[in-house]
């Protein structure tokens, strides 16, 4: 599994970021999940609003990733985007903390039809520790975003997670030759440079 660190996030508490009169309780959770909420909402729809400063609460206060984790599942589609990729940065600097969740990732995040939370996914599965049998769950999830998506970003995460995966599983290496080789084949450019590129990687690996 991929491990990295940021030193541009630095831990803060969530009273701070929400102000003096906004004040959040760990009995209460509705107020903090509301305020997690609030942080990521708003501004450019195309922007990652709130996002650093999210990810600055939960690693001040990891109490505060059940909020952010119920975000994938509020009424706002950029809500939900923002704590996705709020949730995969988490994943790449402290992993642990998202094992209490990696039972609800393989079930509940998969069924929501969003590609900008199914690309977040995929990165996320390369970063948590999973068990041998969450890990067929985990790379038969990756197989069915293959079909059920047409979204480029999605394409290209997912077929990097599988090559990921594929480096110490043989059966999937050999599966995934054939694949790369029809996705290299798609009309868009960065989809058949990643799979080329993915391609060129397992075929050089012993």
């Amino acid at each position: 599994m991929l491990r990295s660190a940021s030193n541009a996030i630095r831990p803060v508490a969530l009273t701070t970021l929400l102000g003096d009169d906004t004040p959040v309780r760990a009995s209460e959770r509705p107020a903090s999940s509301s305020g997690i909420e609030q942080m990521l909402s708003g501004g450019d729809p195309r922007s990652l609003h709130g996002v650093d400063q999210v990810i600055a609460a939960v690693l001040a206060d990891s109490s505060a990733l059940e909020a952010l984790f119920e975000c994938l599942f509020c009424d706002d589609s950029v809500v939900r985007m923002r704590a996705g990729d709020a949730l995969e940065k988490i994943a790449r600097i402290r992993p642990e903390l998202l094992a209490p969740f990696t039972r609800r990732l393989l079930s509940d995040v998969v069924d929501i039809d969003q590609p900008s939370i199914q690309w977040h996914l995929a990165q996320i599965l390369t970063e948590i520790e999973l068990t041998p049998q969450q890990r067929p769950r985990a790379i038969a999830i990756l197989k069915r975003n293959l079909e059920r998506y047409e979204d480029w970003i999605v394409l290209n995460l997912t077929l990097h997670a599988l090559a990921q995966f594929a480096r110490d599983d043989p059966e999937l290496h050999r599966e995934l030759i054939p694949i790369l080789r029809r996705h290299q084949a798609d009309t868009r450019k960065s989809v058949t440079k990643r799979a080329t590129k993915l391609l060129a990687q397992l075929q050089q690996a012993p």
